[in-house]
């Protein structure tokens, strides 16, 4: 059988190598536009094994990219911090916090209660000592009374009239987790705006986005009293920003 890049990475990652009669269902889901994530039901995120047992938006290496150096960033504090994924869907952003960072304390915000277990999961697979974490079913921050030196969030951000994206994505992966309403910049302003009542004085806000995005959340930013500084991906495109309070 002749197998393309993903049919091979499907074979080898969930059937160890051997064709059966369950792996050829499984070609179908692919063929059919099923992403890869969802039919192997797992991904590799920084050292992390993440299940997606519940759909959440299945982690992006652009997303890996930016998260590995807030955790540097978070391992030069050397004391305990206090972490809030925002938006957290399967949870990989603060499960790799918890991974890398042995002091940081670890609260997930998430909207659908659907992705509290798969927050879970993700906990007890890749966080072997017994530390505890916060979940919470919440829109945004409606339902956060805490503070944190840090908020990672990777939001609902796509611009419903730029939409750039696959048709895969939009007719398997939750839209509630990725388009961000006029200009994508929605929830973004929302969280922005919000952000100053739940950081600590020189906490941090990494929220990842568009680049068409850049400008508009320079000046959000600035209106709520941060310092804002904008950084690319390893693709060289404009994708997150780092807010300080000042």
């Amino acid at each position: 059988m002749n197998l393309n890049q993903e049919e091979k990475w499907l074979l080898a990652e969930k059937y160890n190598g051997a064709e059966s009669e369950e792996f050829r269902l499984d070609l179908k889901r692919l063929q059919d536009g099923e992403p890869l994530g969802y039919v192997i039901g797992h991904v590799p995120f920084l050292g992390c094994h993440i299940l997606l047992d519940s759909h959440p938006l299945i982690p992006r290496s652009e997303t890996e990219y930016w998260v590995e150096k807030a955790i540097s960033n978070i391992k030069e504090k050397n004391s305990t911090v206090k972490v809030l994924d925002l938006c957290a869907g399967s949870g990989c952003i603060g499960v790799a916090v918890a991974k890398h960072c042995p002091l940081a304390k670890i609260t997930f915000s998430e909207i659908d209660p659907n992705h509290l277990q798969t927050i879970q999961k993700n906990w007890e697979l890749n966080i072997k000592t017994q530390r505890s974490f916060t979940a919470i079913q919440s829109d945004l921050f409606d339902n956060v009374s805490d503070r944190f030196d840090f908020i990672l969030c990777n939001p609902p951000y796509i611009d419903p009239a730029l939409d750039r994206t696959e048709t895969s994505v939009k007719g398997y992966e939750p839209h509630l987790a990725l388009y961000g309403g006029v200009q994508g910049m929605e929830i973004i302003e929302k969280i922005i705006v919000e952000s100053p009542n739940y950081l600590n004085k020189g906490g941090q806000l990494w929220i990842e986005h568009e680049p068409e995005q850049t400008e508009e959340i320079q000046k959000l930013a600035e209106k709520a009293g941060f310092s804002a500084t904008t950084l690319k991906d390893q693709y060289g495109v404009e994708r997150y920003s780092v807010l300080t309070i000042t």
